[in-house]
């Protein structure tokens, strides 16, 4: 995303992501702070470091004032995609595995973009031409609503498979989009947490499930709800990597030592092959320094973990479940399409699935 020209023009600003600076003509950039301001601003100009894979990325700052961009107050034509300039579109993507892939999408914060990611990731993948399974674990069940399944006329669901070893295939729905399809979620399954505490082997009943279907499908997305109980359990027991979406604020980075610490339980209790695969920003807003921020810390913390695409906030997005479609058939030209498309390309390897 670049400014408008007469802002470059002016002010001698370079892409977001670098450095800016000063032009040539301009005794001081206007976002540099006086030679008299306080300690604590001077601070704040320039950054604890850069995350530095091969070749050396330009210099990054924390806090820098970001560039004015041309747009209407609700940012719908801001086009931030990428703000780390790092890792170029065409270097081979850290995130690639082996296929079959199971996939948990899990943070216990609520409204950080799980479900969301769940859905237009578990699209875009299909786009590519990758038979995706999305299994909804959120006793909600916003994930097979999102896909325009009407949870409360199910016969079957997983609390079908959770509690009464149903076969997944059972349960399985198709989705109006070709090669995705949706293992839904029923009310029934906000009683599961406490059903299960019972149970034999309580925390491996998805793994069991998925047993019978793991090689139908290239991926398989596992939707878990915001809590650190049960269902979230037998989703990280049963996948082989965790998915971690980060809303782009302050209180999204609180809970996330809580999160990586269950996933180590689960690694040495049940799951030793589960890993942290990526590290998703989402709900960026262009017009706050503190998303700029927050961007800059997890990068600066994770390095390659993040994934180098950013899912942008956008009303488009937040639209798209109320009409039962994810954002690639809702709106597939709006920011939220080209972002998860980005999103997908990046986790997937860059490439659409062939045979």
């Amino acid at each position: 995303m670049t400014a408008s020209s007469s802002g470059s023009a002016s002010s001698g600003r370079v892409v977001v992501g670098q450095a800016e600076t000063p032009s040539s003509g301009s005794n001081q950039d206007q976002n540099s702070p006086p030679e008299d301001a306080p300690a604590s601003r001077k601070r704040n100009s320039t950054g604890p470091g850069t995350v530095p894979p091969p070749p050396p990325p330009p210099q990054r700052g924390l806090g820098q004032e970001p560039p004015p961009v041309a747009s209407p107050p609700d940012g719908s034509e801001l086009t931030a995609l990428t703000i780390d300039q790092d890792r170029s579109p065409d270097d081979v993507s850290p995130f690639i595995r082996p296929l079959p892939r199971t996939i948990a999408i899990a943070n216990q914060k609520g409204g950080v973009g799980k479900t969301t990611t769940a859905v237009n990731l578990g699209a875009c993948l299909a786009e590519l031409g990758y038979r995706t399974l999305v299994i909804d674990l959120d006793p909600q069940g916003n994930a097979s609503t999102g896909l325009g399944i009407n949870i409360r006329d199910l016969q079957t669901s997983m609390y079908d498979v959770i509690l009464n070893d149903l076969p997944l295939e059972d349960a399985v729905e198709a989705t109006a989009l070709k090669n995705l399809f949706v293992a839904p979620a029923a009310l029934d399954l906000a009683g599961a947490e406490i059903e299960l505490v019972p149970a034999f082997s309580r925390e491996l009943r998805l793994r069991r499930a998925l047993e019978s279907v793991a090689d139908d499908y290239d991926f398989v997305l596992i939707d878990c709800p915001p809590s650190l109980g049960l269902l979230t359990v037998n989703g990280l027991s049963a996948a082989t990597e965790v998915i971690v979406p980060i809303q782009c604020e302050y209180y999204a980075l609180e809970g996330l030592g809580q999160l990586l610490r269950n996933v180590q339980l689960v690694q040495r209790n049940l799951n030793p092959v589960l890993e942290l695969s990526a590290m998703v920003l989402v709900m960026y807003d262009a017009r706050t320094k503190l998303a700029d921020q927050v961007v800059r810390e997890v990068r600066d913390h994770f390095g390659e973990k993040v994934c180098n695409s950013i899912v942008p906030r956008t009303v488009r997005l937040s639209e798209a479940p109320s009409f039962g479609q994810p954002i690639i058939t809702f709106d597939p030209a709006s920011r939220g399409s080209i972002a998860y498309r980005d999103l997908a390309r990046e986790v997937s390897g860059g490439a659409a699935r062939v045979g």
